[in-house]
């Protein structure tokens, strides 16, 4: 099994893998409890014009798709200030803008269909040199970001209005948030593709949730769910020839079920002794 190890474009694999298991959790957690699971696919679609504009005008697409996404990111800030009491909107709107530009680009060259598969789905085959050096810039700059700002964007996550009367820059917390989602979803894209980024983002975490008693706990745990996902999910993509993003993502989905599960077979057990005790 480890002799695969011997090829480039492996190695490649798991090391941008390796670092998205902990991205996409590090930053998942902050967007499930603040209950915008939704943005990253509207964020993923918009990347997935980026990638299709970039391929389009022959630069490497996940700098388009960087440019696009973070753009979005801000917009959706900006337009979640016009729509207060219908927050969701904003992303609704963003994910509606940036699927129909994705749509009108691909029309221009249906040659493009080929090479956004592997965005599109996940391919470990077609991660370059490039995409890690992209994957391990970014991947710093968040985990930096995150340990500056632990306290102020846990305070935020669990009371806005709290951390604002404490003097917390939200704005600028939130703005500087916001583009780290986008920074996470385009460095993801490549290993899990863009239909099912935001899936990463958000099954580890609520693996986590169902077992963790703290938060910092459920950062842990959610991170070495991601992992698991990811390595598992590479090598059998590897053997079967099939898209790397589906395979973690079914991991992930698989690792949630069982988690569930021995959970509940667990306190029924509890119960039931505690029943005879009684």
């Amino acid at each position: 099994m480890f002799d695969l190890l011997q090829y480039g474009f492996m190695q490649r694999a798991l090391i941008a893998g390796i670092i998205i298991g902990i991205l996409c959790p590090l930053i998942g957690i902050f967007v499930v409890l603040r209950r915008m699971s939704l943005i990253g696919d509207s964020l993923a679609h918009v990347a997935l014009s980026g990638v299709a504009a970039g391929l389009l005008a022959g630069v490497y697409p996940l700098s388009t798709a960087l440019l696009f996404s973070v753009s979005a990111a801000l917009a959706i800030e900006k337009l979640r200030k016009s729509y207060e009491d219908f927050a969701e909107l904003a992303i609704a709107i963003i994910l509606s803008l940036g699927i129909s530009i994705a749509v009108v680009l691909i029309s221009f060259a249906k040659s493009l269909n080929v090479d956004l598969m592997s965005y599109l789905f996940g391919s470990i085959i077609t991660v370059s040199k490039t995409d890690v050096y992209m994957v391990i810039g970014l991947g710093l700059v968040i985990v930096i970001f995150v340990k500056l700002f632990y306290k102020e964007l846990l305070f935020i996550t669990f009371d806005e209005e709290a951390a604002k009367i404490a003097g917390i820059p939200i704005k600028t917390i939130n703005f500087l948030f916001i583009v780290l989602v986008a920074m996470t979803i385009t460095v993801s894209m490549r290993i899990v593709g863009i239909l099912l980024v935001s899936s990463m983002m958000v099954m580890p975490v609520a693996t986590s949730l169902q077992i963790a008693r703290s938060f910092k706990q459920a950062i842990f745990l959610s991170v070495i769910f991601a992992e698991i996902s990811v390595v598992l999910g590479i090598f059998i993509s590897y053997y079967l020839e099939i898209a790397s993003g589906g395979t973690i993502v079914l991991f992930s989905v698989l690792m949630l079920i069982l988690t569930i599960v021995l959970k509940n077979l667990i306190l029924k057990i509890k119960l039931k002794k505690n029943l005879n005790r009684t």
